[in-house]
């Protein structure tokens, strides 16, 4: 009967079943190879069914391991809510914190982290920085608290709040012909070479749409995977490329890039923090939501100075 399976016995579960792997979830944990195992094989013989199954080198879930991982989560959720609303009725703000952020979102999510954390130093934050196919993975397996998107999915329910303005630019080299150019057209822009990134990004999404929704296709030379990238293609006289401001707030050689002055431009957009619909928030993702919304004036308004100077 499950009621025999004890929590560290789950909680190797869930490790070795995340990890997909006896290795990494041993060093997570801090113990043995042998250890996990042996923990493996009691839990397998108490729910009278493998969980794991072995095909060459690779480890995959059999049915029963999937539907155990999800308990698992349920469970150390629970738990993990619990701890917070225990914290929470002393008067003390404790517990932990997980985040998965779009890349982009990288230029301003640790600087809120950072004030967060000093005003809640008993929480621990745990933040994944990735591409929006794999935020949205780890939205569907329900792995984090929040989610920060620059575009919220289609077609799965969600709340979606809207808490910092995210405008998105066209960006060239300083040298370029049109940097100093006022009222460019869009037509105009299909003349040019762009520098992409990879196909489900939420800046090509967004980017694609604008120009479409005109009856124009841009012409792209070359998709890259960081915004980082981008800017030295751009900078490198590669292309042109659509980004957001927050990309550019900390950017140190400014006379390198320019932000042309394209009709429709910038694209008005937000960041959003996300999070399933039939998902009960923890006390902790609740008290950064709150938090998120009270200090996202105050970014925005940075965040517009420091580019106020930027090359037109």
């Amino acid at each position: 009967m499950m009621k025999n399976a004890t929590l560290r016995q789950l909680k190797v579960f869930e490790a070795v079943a995340r990890n997909l792997s006896f290795t990494r979830a041993a060093e997570e944990l801090y113990l043995t190879q042998p250890t996990v195992s042996i923990q493996i094989k009691q839990l397998t013989d108490i729910v009278g069914q493998p969980l794991l199954e072995q095909v060459g080198k690779r480890i995959f879930l059999t049915d029963a391991g999937r539907e155990l991982l999800k308990v698992c989560r349920e469970i150390f959720e629970g738990l993990d809510r619990f701890e917070m609303l225990m914290s929470d009725m002393k008067g003390v703000k404790a517990g932990k914190l997980r985040l998965a952020v779009i890349t982009t979102a990288k230029y301003f999510v640790p600087r809120l982290l950072g004030v967060f954390c000093q005003r809640y130093p008993g929480i621990d934050v745990t933040l994944k920085v990735t591409n929006r196919e794999r935020v949205l993975q780890r939205m569907a397996e329900n792995q984090d608290d929040l989610y920060v998107l620059g575009q919220p999915p289609e077609q799965v329910d969600v709340v979606f709040e809207p808490f910092l303005e995210n405008p998105l630019v066209v960006l060239a080299p300083g040298n370029h012909p049109l940097a100093g150019k006022k009222n460019i057209s869009p037509q105009r822009l299909t003349e040019e070479q762009f520098l992409m990134r990879e196909p489900g990004s939420g800046i090509r999404l967004a980017t694609e749409e604008f120009f479409a929704g005109r009856g124009l296709k841009l012409k792209v030379r070359m998709e890259l995977g960081s915004n980082e990238a981008i800017k030295q293609a751009v900078a490198g006289g590669l292309g042109l490329a659509v980004l957001s401001v927050h990309t550019l707030a900390l950017e140190r050689n400014i006379n390198e890039l320019a932000i042309l002055d394209v009709q429709g431009f910038p694209i008005r957009r937000h960041w959003y923090l996300v999070y399933p619909r039939d998902k009960q928030l923890s006390v902790v993702a609740r008290a950064f939501l709150e938090f998120m919304h009270a200090e996202s004036k105050l970014l925005s308004e940075k965040y517009l100075l420091g580019i106020a100077n930027f090359p037109k």
